[in-house]
């Protein structure tokens, strides 16, 4: 059993419907007078939070051309959430200019609008997990203002991040990897590329004091601000001045330090962690979080990489089981201040509980969810078959 200060042996969870009862030692209970969910062999641990992924972008729109109904790629996202053991998911959607370089259809704001709906909605309709929506607002969208406002008013975002991907800077200070990555995403040639780099520069941008009144609105409605790809201590300078509480993927780890130093959380990708660095050339988040200096992994684009993360980190720093968890649940339940709610197993708290198992072979270790429980109900059993040989 997984708790924020260790992993015990030997305990059970008593859960009274949708809370965290106690936690107690085995046998205390008859099993008679209550419903038994036998977690032999595997890890109790809380479920995931993921408070940054863009992952219903790619279930939405699995091409650039080809848009599905948002209804659908909403349900069918959350299945897979589940699977990988994400209970609490921060749906990302970039609040962008059509003359930003990677905009694209699925950030226009109809399609914003339907899946603020979706996340609205499902918390009076059958579910699986608990969604919220992580707004990250780019610096050029300067005819959205009122647009993101009145969203926050209506207590329909619940983080908010602040972005600014100008190439020269940020994850893109490297102008050889912003040419590259244009190359790659929108199919363009040399000069193309050219022509955008310079359209992107000279776009109209939101100054500090128009950020500033987002932000204190933010704030005022509870909810957690975060800077993006913050590459300078002159940087994080600007990003406190309007009141940032989380720095996102700061591209070094003297950034990273020293963010964490000035109080604010610091997160890093897990898909970082399973490639052996970031693929922009930046901070590499194993090392991060070798040296101590990031509190929270997000799955960014790829969900199954945090649970896959905790174990890597976990086996190859030799870093303690319970704080590598700690980064994938009570760490970014706090960033977000939702940690007096859920993110570990706590009596009082939210019923999101995991059950982890090794589901690998000789050919290695692979953890995988095996139950999952959210609000103490079992939304997810999976259980794998013994293989047998031949075709069956």
């Amino acid at each position: 059993m997984v708790t924020p200060e260790g992993v015990l042996e030997g305990f059970d969870v008593i859960l009274d419907g949708e809370r965290i009862e106690s936690i107690i030692p085995s046998g205390s209970v008859d099993t008679k007078e209550v419903n038994v969910m036998d977690a032999d062999g595997g890890w109790v641990m809380p479920g995931l939070i993921d408070i940054h992924a863009d992952f219903i972008e790619n279930m939405a729109a699995p091409r650039p051309t080809s848009i599905l109904d948002m209804g659908m790629a909403f349900r069918e996202a959350e299945r897979i959430l589940a699977v990988q053991g994400i209970t609490t998911m921060f749906h990302s959607i970039s609040f962008i200019s059509k003359l930003h370089a990677f905009s694209s259809p699925i950030r226009a704001p109809e399609l914003t609008r339907k899946l603020l709906t979706e996340i609205s909605d499902s918390h009076s309709r059958k579910h699986l997990i608990h969604h919220r929506f992580h707004a990250r607002f780019e610096l050029d969208s300067v005819d959205r203002i009122e647009e993101i406002q009145q969203y926050i008013r209506e207590g329909k975002i619940h983080l908010l991040s602040i972005m600014d991907h100008t190439p020269g800077q940020g994850q893109y200070r490297d102008m050889n990897v912003y040419r590259d990555t244009m190359k790659k995403w929108k199919n363009l040639d040399d000069e193309s590329v050219e022509r955008l780099v310079t359209a992107v520069q000279n776009r109209a941008m939101l100054g500090l004091e128009e950020v500033t009144t987002l932000t204190d609105l933010a704030h005022e409605y509870g909810i957690a601000v975060a800077s993006h790809d913050d590459d300078t201590i002159e940087k994080l300078d600007v990003v406190q001045a309007f009141g940032s509480d989380i720095s996102e993927f700061p591209i070094t780890l003297e950034v990273a330090r020293e963010a964490r130093r000035r109080g604010m959380y610091s997160v890093a990708g897990a898909p970082n962690v399973l490639l052996g660095g970031s693929h922009s050339g930046n901070l590499s988040a194993a090392e991060a979080v070798d040296l101590g200096v990031v509190d929270v992994l997000c799955s960014d684009y790829y969900p199954a990489s945090l649970l896959r993360s905790v174990f890597k980190l976990h086996h190859d720093l030799e870093k303690p089981l319970h704080e590598m968890v700690n980064l994938v649940t009570i760490n970014p339940a706090r960033a977000v201040k939702i940690g007096q709610e859920t993110g570990s197993l706590e009596p009082g708290k939210c019923a999101d509980i995991l059950v982890v198992r090794d589901a690998g072979d000789e050919n290695g270790f692979h953890p995988t969810v095996s139950d999952v429980l959210v609000s103490g109900h079992h939304v997810l059993g999976t259980s794998y078959r013994s293989g047998q040989g031949g075709s069956r």
